[in-house]
């Protein structure tokens, strides 16, 4: 009794610690899939989608974004005013140079991951077919180049000087349902099955002393 017991535990830690369901959440401006592990914007493929953030040229914004799981690194900010095409991969683990289009670069990753908040300004010009991109460079995923140590976002967005400020959608603020493919990551969520697991343990031990 005590073996099945212990089993039915085993499979509930297994459970709740499963991996989060991504790495990297871009919140505001919400992004157009949630797909994270193919560039430019996430998915293979990846197009224009109907989630379109409409704001005034060379306007000042909060880029939010949710790091689930914590990798080191750095985060870049960039945009493309006609579609997705200037967008480029850095070419190592400390490039921060800059791209063609990049709005900011080296943006450090911190300690436990968590919401992050930074401002940037966008062009001041006006676009219709416009993208921002946040990409993650993850330092631990040696060796670079081998399409496991990135990822991506993009929102879709227009400039325009009709666009009412006051009238922008709220930050997402749920975790992406899309589970990517990362083989290589073998990473924990928030730590939620461990500390589950950590209760359970002595419970199952007084039971099995008594």
């Amino acid at each position: 009794m005590r073996s099945l017991v212990l089993m039915g535990l085993t499979a509930s830690f297994v459970f709740v610690s499963a991996p989060a369901a991504a790495h990297l959440n871009l919140m505001y401006p919400p992004p157009r899939t949630t797909s994270l592990k193919t560039g430019p914007c996430g998915a293979a493929d990846s197009t224009r989608g109907a989630t379109v953030t409409t704001l005034l040229p060379g306007q000042t914004i909060t880029v939010t974004w949710d790091e689930f799981v914590d990798h080191p690194g750095h985060f870049r900010i960039a945009f493309d005013d006609d579609g997705q095409d200037i967008f480029r991969d850095p070419s190592s683990f400390e490039d921060v140079s800059g791209e063609p289009g990049v709005l900011l670069d080296g943006i450090a990753d911190r300690s436990g991951g968590g919401i992050y908040s930074q401002e940037v300004t966008l062009p001041d010009i006006e676009c219709d077919n416009c993208t921002l991109q946040v990409i993650q460079v993850m330092s631990d995923k040696a060796p670079y180049g081998d399409g496991n140590d990135m990822y991506y976002q993009c929102a879709d967005l227009v400039l325009s000087a009709d666009a009412d400020p006051d009238e922008q959608p709220p930050p997402a603020t749920t975790e992406p349902t899309e589970n990517d493919d990362d083989p290589g990551c073998g990473c924990q969520g928030s730590g939620g099955g461990s500390a589950l697991w950590a209760l359970l343990i002595p419970w199952w031990m007084r039971r099995r002393s008594g």
